[in-house]
C-alpha cells in the first residue's frame, strides 16, 4: 500500500511504493531501468516492483531472473504505467509513454528537455513529477553522479566509433587511426574536456592517434594535461583554435555539455567547409541537440550520414549498444537515489540528498529546472 508523502513527512514513516520497469520502446536501445541486483535491493527495503516481461532481454535478464529477487512480472507497459507510483527508465519516454503518465506519478529516468519541446509538452500534459538523472548534481552543484558514468560509455566509444565508420567502405577518409610504420596516425580533435571528452582522449590515444582536447576552463586545461599522455595535448577552446584544428581533424568527437540546457553549436557549416573529405564527426552531445550546426540523431542501425562530404555519427542512445556495461554502471549510480524517492517519498529525498533537487524537470504541468525553461522558451 502506497503511503502519501504528506504522511511520511509528518510522521517520519517509510513510504512503501510500487515500481514499475518498463521495456524501452526507443528504437534499439537494449538497457533496462533496473537490473535483477538493483530490484532485489528494493524489494529487500520492502518495496514491490512490477517488471514487464522480457525488459531485460538486452542483457540476458529473464523474467525468471526478476522474479527470483522478488519482483512480479506485469503482461505490457499498460499494466506498469497503470499500477507504479514511481516508473524507473533509462531513455526519454516516447510519446506512446507520456500519455500513460499521471498526475502525481514518478518518472526518474534520462530525459534531454531541452532540444525536445514535444516530450516537455507531453510530460507537462501528464501531471507527473518529472525527475531527469542528467541533471542531479554532486557536493557543491559540481559534477553530474548520474550523467558520468553514461558520459564515461559514449566517450571510450566515440573514437571506437569513429574509427569503425572512418573506414573508406562507410565512406570515411580510410586514415587508420593509429597509423602503421612509416606512416601518419590519424589527428583526432575533441570538443571539451569534461567526463565524456576525457575519456575519448583516453582511448584515442590508446589506439596512437594524435590527440587535441579544446577546453574552455584554465585549470581544466592543466589537470588534463598532467593526467593524459604525450600523444594528448590539451589547448585553450578559441575561435582560431577551433578553426585551425578542426581543419586538420582526421576525427572530430563533440563532447561538450551545458547542464539542462542545449549544446552550443560549434561547429558551423563554414567551418565544415575547410575540413578534410571524408574526415569523421562523432556527436556525444546530440541527446542536447548536438554540437555541430549540421548534427540530426540518427539510430545504430542507421548510424551515420554524409554532409557535403564529412561523415556525421549521431547516434541518441550510444550507450545502448553496450547494455551490458551501460545497465550495470548506470544501476550503480542511480540505485541510492531510487531508494531514497522510495523510502521518504520524492520531496524528502530531493530535499535532504544534496543536489537531487537539481534533477526535478517537470512538476504538475509546470518546468521546474531553470536552463531547461531557457532552453525550451514558451511552449
Amino acid at each position: 500500500m502506497f503511503l502519501t508523502n504528506d504522511l511520511s513527512k509528518k510522521f517520519g514513516i517509510i513510504v512503501f511504493m510500487i515500481i514499475g520497469i518498463p521495456k524501452e520502446i526507443k528504437k534499439q536501445e537494449n538497457r533496462v531501468g533496473l537490473n535483477p541486483d538493483s530490484v532485489r535491493a528494493l524489494v529487500n527495503a520492502g518495496h514491490n516492483v512490477i517488471v514487464e516481461t522480457n525488459a531485460g532481454q538486452g542483457i540476458f535478464a529473464t523474467d525468471e531472473d526478476y522474479t527470483a529477487v522478488g519482483a512480479t512480472i506485469a503482461p505490457d507497459a499498460d499494466t506498469i504505467f497503470e499500477q507504479a507510483d514511481m516508473i524507473v527508465k533509462v531513455k526519454e519516454p516516447q510519446l506512446s509513454e507520456c500519455q500513460k503518465l499521471r498526475e502525481d506519478q514518478i518518472l526518474f529516468t534520462y530525459l534531454h528537455l531541452a532540444p525536445d519541446p514535444e516530450q516537455a509538452k507531453g510530460l507537462m500534459d501528464s501531471g507527473c513529477i518529472a525527475i531527469a538523472y542528467e541533471t542531479v548534481t554532486g557536493e557543491g552543484g559540481r559534477g553530474l553522479p548520474l550523467l558520468q558514468p553514461m558520459s564515461e560509455v559514449a566517450g571510450r566509444m566515440a573514437p571506437l566509433m569513429g574509427a569503425v565508420y572512418g573506414a573508406k567502405h562507410f565512406g570515411g577518409r580510410g586514415h587508420l587511426i593509429s597509423g602503421v610504420t612509416g606512416t601518419d596516425s590519424a589527428n583526432v580533435v575533441i570538443l571539451g574536456g569534461g567526463v565524456s571528452g576525457y575519456e575519448a582522449a583516453k582511448i584515442a590515444s590508446g589506439m596512437l592517434g594524435n590527440v587535441t582536447i579544446l577546453e574552455k576552463n584554465p585549470d581544466r586545461i592543466e589537470w588534463l594535461n598532467d593526467q593524459l599522455n604525450d600523444r594528448v595535448i590539451a589547448v585553450e577552446s578559441t575561435t582560431d583554435a577551433l578553426h585551425r584544428y578542426v581543419a586538420d581533424a582526421d576525427m572530430v568527437i563533440g563532447a561538450v555539455l551545458v547542464p539542462g540546457g542545449s549544446a552550443p553549436k560549434l561547429i558551423s557549416r563554414e567551418i565544415l567547409s575547410t575540413m578534410k573529405t571524408g574526415a569523421m564527426m562523432v556527436d556525444i552531445a546530440i541527446d542536447q541537440g548536438g554540437c555541430f550546426e549540421t548534427s540530426k540523431p540518427t539510430t545504430h542501425e542507421n548510424p551515420v550520414y554524409d554532409v557535403d562530404g564529412i561523415m556525421h555519427y549521431c547516434v541518441a542512445n550510444m550507450p545502448g549498444a553496450y547494455p551490458l556495461t551501460s545497465t550495470a554502471a548506470l544501476n550503480n549510480a542511480t540505485l541510492p537515489y531510487i531508494l531514497d524517492i522510495a523510502n521518504k517519498g520524492w520531496e524528502r529525498a530531493l530535499a535532504e540528498r544534496v543536489g537531487f533537487a537539481n534533477g526535478l524537470n517537470v512538476q504538475n504541468g509546470k518546468i521546474m529546472h531553470k536552463a531547461v525553461a531557457e532552453a525550451l522558451g514558451s511552449i
